[in-house]
């Protein structure tokens, strides 16, 4: 039995928020043929809106809970890409998000021949011995895409819900990125404990020498 599993990452650099590793399993590939009723382009992430984002995602959850596919969504926080860096970060989510989907799909079957097929720069642990990476491959493979898809929106969700918390940096609608906006809220109420402050080195050191 070939099994594919994409990963995709999201979130590698905003100024606050974490960083997040989408791993996808498909168990049945006749979602692919249900997806076209869903009316919505299959693609990286970015390239989609966040009302489409949804509708893929409500599809996805009601697929894995079908048993048609598998996925995980694994965040590293803000405080300990500070501590680790983000490379290090990604590399913990991408293992985590992994294991949980091939363990997954291991019980399904013990016979499983695993292939990784990872987005732009990303790499598995060795013991994956095939493992792809593709540039773009959030465009080329549609398992990437997914992972993509889960990847972000869990993200986009998980900024939502702080943006509550602290109104003041309007999460909701930058998730934590470097806009205009956010680096203005930042000038008047300086960081809360979301920002990644490795990443805001610059910005602290303009501070000062004002």
């Amino acid at each position: 039995m070939k099994v594919s599993i994409g990963i995709d990452e999201v979130g590698r650099g905003p100024l606050a928020g974490p960083v997040a590793v989408g791993a996808f399993w498909i168990a049945d590939r006749k979602i692919l043929t249900a997806a076209r009723a869903l009316g919505v382009p299959l693609c990286d992430s970015k390239k989609l809106t966040r009302e489409q984002r949804e509708i893929w995602y409500r599809a996805i959850t009601v697929w894995q809970k079908e048993g048609k596919c598998v996925f995980s969504v694994v965040m590293i926080s803000a405080k300990t890409i500070d501590m680790i860096g983000i490379a290090p970060a990604i590399r913990r989510a991408l293992t985590r998000a992994l294991y949980t989907v091939a363990d997954s799909a291991r019980s399904i079957s013990t016979q499983a021949d695993f292939t990784i097929l990872l987005d732009g720069g990303l790499k598995a642990p060795v013991e994956f011995k095939k493992q792809k990476t593709i540039i773009k491959g959030d465009e080329k493979e549609k398992v990437i895409s997914l992972a993509s898809i889960v990847a972000k929106v869990t993200r986009d969700r998980h900024m939502l819900a702080k943006s509550k918390k602290f109104p003041e940096y309007g999460f909701e609608k930058h998730v934590g990125y470097g806009t205009r906006a956010h680096y203005a809220a930042l000038k008047k109420h300086g960081t809360c404990i979301l920002h990644r402050q490795s990443f805001l080195k610059k910005f602290h050191a303009s501070k000062q020498s004002k």
